[in-house]
């Protein structure tokens, strides 16, 4: 049995010719995309601020683990988080909004956690209601930012959905 093909609608709408939508494909397939292996510089040279954030982290990190019984050492360890964390989503933006490397899921979880993260905040002492409406806005914020995401990351590199 052979392969069934549906059919797609032209997507200028049937007023265009054959000729016109070849010339079009030929034209975007001729169109160069991005093949550099590199991953794009950061915007402040060669300074190396997220290599040094990081460090920052693990040396909180450590620091924060030998000395976890007292509340200094839990807020180094609170930091070394949320300094690694903006280490890796710099390096992830970046590479997302150059089209370099697809990283949809991880802009799109980072955004609905600081929603989450500032909605628990503004509402103070969380009952089941709250926490729901927490959640909801999570879950709302993860779909819409995946879409737009996605969306900039198809622009960005050319038409291709993920790298």
């Amino acid at each position: 049995m052979g392969k069934r093909s549906r059919k797609r609608p032209a997507p200028d709408g049937p007023t265009s010719t054959r000729a016109e939508r070849d010339a079009r494909r030929q034209a975007a397939a001729t169109t160069p995309r991005r093949t550099t292996k590199e991953a794009p510089p950061a915007p402040w040279g060669s300074f190396p601020l997220t290599e040094l954030v990081v460090f920052i982290a693990l040396v909180f990190g450590v620091i924060g683990f030998i000395r976890f019984d007292t509340r200094s050492g839990k807020v180094m360890v609170v930091a070394a988080m949320v300094l690694g964390s903006l280490g890796g989503l710099e390096v992830s933006i970046r590479e997302h909004f150059a089209g370099f490397r697809s990283h949809t899921t991880l802009l799109a979880a980072s955004s609905a956690v600081a929603s989450m993260i500032l909605i628990s905040v503004i509402a103070g002492k969380a009952g089941a209601a709250v926490f729901a409406v927490v959640v909801g806005a999570g879950v709302l914020v993860f779909v819409l930012a995946f879409y737009a995401l996605r969306q900039v990351f198809v622009r960005r590199s050319g038409g291709l959905g993920f790298r």
